[in-house]
């Protein structure tokens, strides 16, 4: 009775050919297509499974095409790294600053009345003009301005009008 390798070498000499011109149909290039049909022979010779000698090709193609698959599978796993997948985030001593930042203008923000708080942001986060945040607050224009200029000077009060 021959031995469990010269049947496989018997079967790679028969049907290698085949199982890499399969590779070449499922769209491998040429170094692909090899890797593939020297994986195939190793996992069907690795499996527990009997082959069945007039089925030995399909057998063997079936797991050409998984293989080729599962490769295409990691292939669309790995992207290439580009600019565009940098991390956005801000660097750890940068993250640090913008804390410290955020922190001094949340304490800031908390000097500030309810009404002082909610016209400054509405223009200097949200952008709104006067007349938007008039509209909004149901108040005329220049009351919006003149809210908006006080909620500054309270934030920013000027060091020579303290002196005085």
């Amino acid at each position: 009775m021959p031995d469990r390798s010269s049947i496989f070498r018997e079967l790679y000499q028969q049907h290698a050919s085949d199982v890499y011109r399969f590779a070449l149909w499922l769209g491998a290039d040429r170094r692909d297509a090899e890797d593939i049909t020297s994986e195939t022979f190793a996992r069907a010779l690795a499996s527990n499974v009997p082959i069945k000698t007039a089925t030995v090709r399909a057998y063997l193609f079936t797991i050409a095409r998984r293989y080729c698959m599962e490769l295409r599978r990691r292939a669309r796993a790995q992207v290439p790294l580009t600019d565009s997948l940098r991390d956005r985030r801000p660097a750890p001593d940068a993250g640090a600053e913008l804390a410290s930042e955020t922190a001094a203008i949340a304490e800031a923000l908390s000097r500030l009345t309810a009404d002082e708080r909610v016209v400054l942001i509405m223009r200097a986060v949200h952008g709104m003009s006067y007349e938007e945040i008039a509209r909004s607050l149901g108040i005329s224009v220049v009351a919006a301005k003149v809210r908006v200029h006080r909620a500054r000077k309270r934030l920013n009060p000027d060091p020579e009008e303290s002196s005085e």
